[in-house]
């Protein structure tokens, strides 16, 4: 199974999220990891983050021309091809908060892709309602290595955790 750790680079969690993973012999996709990320090697410049394009890059809340510009930076398109080349490319997606936007929507593609997705969240910044799209929601991680196991035995997961009637939706 092949699993898209989504998370922040401020998030000291994550490192050791990926490290768990992979023990247990799952692929990882880890953002800040050295060439495809999935701990293989392969090509590429490995994890993108913002200060390769600016190094005052924490000031662009008050200079939103200037985000805009760095959108189209030849790096900035390298990483989030990388990125979304993963999300494509993965079974399921573990969010790790506390996180980002960045984290947030990479999970909300998930969920709308239909990819099995878990939040996990040993600390959080604040509360968030939209994570309840998730099909799991945990601060525990041997839960999250639960969930993980069901998804592997059971072809629609969703279903199996009664998150989701099977063809009717979310349950609210």
């Amino acid at each position: 199974m092949r699993i898209y750790v989504a998370s922040s680079w401020r998030n000291t969690f994550q490192p050791s999220v990926v490290e768990a993973l992979r023990a247990r012999g799952y692929e990882v996709y880890d953002f800040r990891g050295d060439g495809d990320g999935w701990g293989t090697g392969g090509e590429g410049a490995g994890g993108f983050g913002w200060k390769e394009v600016d190094p005052e890059w924490q000031s662009w809340p008050s200079d939103i021309p200037r985000y805009l510009k760095a959108l189209e930076h030849p790096r900035a398109i390298e990483g989030f091809r990388r990125d979304m080349d993963a999300l494509r490319r993965c079974h399921a997606c573990v969010l790790v908060n506390p996180c980002g936007q960045s984290a947030h929507a990479e999970l909300g593609w998930a969920c709308g892709a239909e990819k099995v997705t878990i939040v996990y969240c040993p600390e959080i910044r604040e509360p968030d309602l939209m994570v309840k799209m998730a099909d799991f929601i945990t601060h525990k991680f041997h839960e999250v290595l639960a969930a993980l196991e069901v998804s592997k035995d059971v072809e629609d997961s969703r279903v199996a955790w009664g998150r989701v009637d099977a063809g009717k939706g979310y349950d609210e």
